[in-house]
C-alpha cells in the first residue's frame, strides 16, 4: 500500500493560540483526564468480574474500559500540545490516532446497541432475561462489537491512507479526526463520506427501534412498572444521548469548518467519558453496593496493617 500524500506531517492550531489560555487548557484537561481514568477504572474494577459476565452490570464494566481507552487516545497529546506553541503531529502518528479512535469509538457503540437490546428483554421478556442474555451470548456480543470496530475503523483509514493530501497541512483542530482531515484532501471525498456515515446511521436506527419497541411495549405496563421501567432505561439513555448527539453533529452533516466543532469535538471526547461513570453509578444501588463492598475490603486490608 503506497502513500499518496506528499504531507509528512500536520500542524494543528489546537483550541487556542493564547499562552494563558493553553495553560487553563493544560491543568482543566489533565484533572479531568485523571478523574476519567480514575473514575472508569473504579467501575472496571468493582463490576468487572468473571462471575458478571451475563448481566448488565458486565456491560457497564466494558463500557467503562473502553471510555478510559478512548479517552486516553485524546487527551495525553492534547495536554502536553498545550505546553507548546507549535503543536505537530506525524503522518504516521495522525493515522494511528484516527484509527485508534474510531476504533473505540465503534465497538462503544455496538456495546451501547446491545445494551439497548439487553434493558429491551429485561422490560419486555423478563421471565426469559435469565436464559436470553446468558454469558454465552454476552460474549459473543463483545466479540461482534470488537470485530465490527475494527472493521469499521480499518475501512475508514484505509480510504483516508489513500487521500492525496497537497497541503496545506494545517489542521484548525485540537486532534486528528476524519472531517478535519477531508478538508485538506484535494480529491473528491464523496465515496469516503458515504462509507463513514452509513454504518453510523444503521446503528442509529437500529438504537432507535430498540427503544421504540420498549416505549411501545411499556403501554401494557402499570404506572408503577412504567416508572421502574424508564428508571431503569434513564442511566443508559442518558450515556447515549451524550454520545451520540455530539456524533450526529459532527459526522452526520458534510464536512465543513464551524466555529464550535472543536467545543462539539471535547464535549464528546473528553467530557461525555468523563461523565458516563456519573451517569452509571446514579440510582443504581447494585454499583454502589458493589464500589461499598471494594471499599470495605481496601479499609479492612489498611487496618490490618
Amino acid at each position: 500500500m503506497q502513500n499518496q500524500s506528499f504531507v509528512t506531517e500536520f500542524v494543528l492550531l489546537g483550541l487556542s493560540q493564547n499562552p494563558n489560555v493553553q495553560k487553563i487548557v493544560c491543568v482543566v484537561f489533565l484533572f479531568s483526564y485523571i478523574a476519567t481514568v480514575g473514575g472508569n477504572s473504579l467501575i472496571v474494577v468493582t463490576m468487572g468480574k468473571p462471575a458478571l459476565l451475563g448481566s448488565p452490570m458486565y456491560f457497564l464494566a466494558f463500557l467503562s474500559f473502553l471510555d478510559a481507552c478512548f479517552s486516553t487516545v485524546i487527551a495525553p497529546k492534547m495536554i502536553v500540545d498545550s505546553l507548546y506553541e507549535r503543536k505537530t503531529i506525524s503522518f504516521e502518528g495522525c493515522m494511528t490516532q484516527l484509527f485508534a479512535e474510531h476504533f473505540f469509538a465503534g465497538v462503544e457503540v455496538i456495546v451501547l446497541t446491545a445494551m439497548a437490546n439487553d434493558r429491551y428483554v429485561a422490560i419486555c421478556k423478563p421471565l426469559h432475561y435469565s436464559s436470553t442474555m446468558n454469558w454465552r451470548l454476552c460474549g459473543i456480543l463483545m466479540g461482534v462489537a470488537w470485530t465490527g470496530g475494527f472493521l469499521r475503523s480499518m475501512t475508514q483509514i484505509l480510504f483516508t491512507f489513500q487521500l492525496p493530501s497537497c497541503g496545506p497541512n494545517v489542521s484548525d483542530h485540537f486532534m486528528c479526526d476524519l472531517y478535519p482531515l477531508l478538508e485538506l484532501a484535494c480529491t473528491d471525498i464523496l465515496g469516503l463520506l458515504i462509507v463513514a456515515s452509513s454504518g453510523f446511521i444503521c446503528i442509529m436506527i437500529l438504537l432507535l427501534v430498540s427503544y421504540g419497541v420498549i416505549l411501545l411495549s411499556l403501554r401494557t405496563h402499570s404506572a408503577n412498572g412504567q416508572r421502574k421501567a424508564l428508571s431503569t432505561c434513564g442511566s443508559h439513555i442518558a450515556v447515549v444521548v451524550l454520545f451520540f448527539v455530539p456524533c450526529i453533529f459532527v459526522y452526520a452533516r458534510p464536512p465543513s469548518a464551524l466555529p464550535f466543532d472543536k467545543i462539539v469535538a471535547i464535549f464528546h471526547t473528553i467530557l461525555t467519558p468523563l461523565l458516563n461513570p456519573l451517569f452509571y453509578t446514579f440510582r443504581n444501588k447494585e454499583v454502589k453496593n458493589a464500589m461499598r463492598k471494594v471499599w470495605d475490603r481496601l479499609m479492612g486490608a489498611c487496618n490490618e496493617r
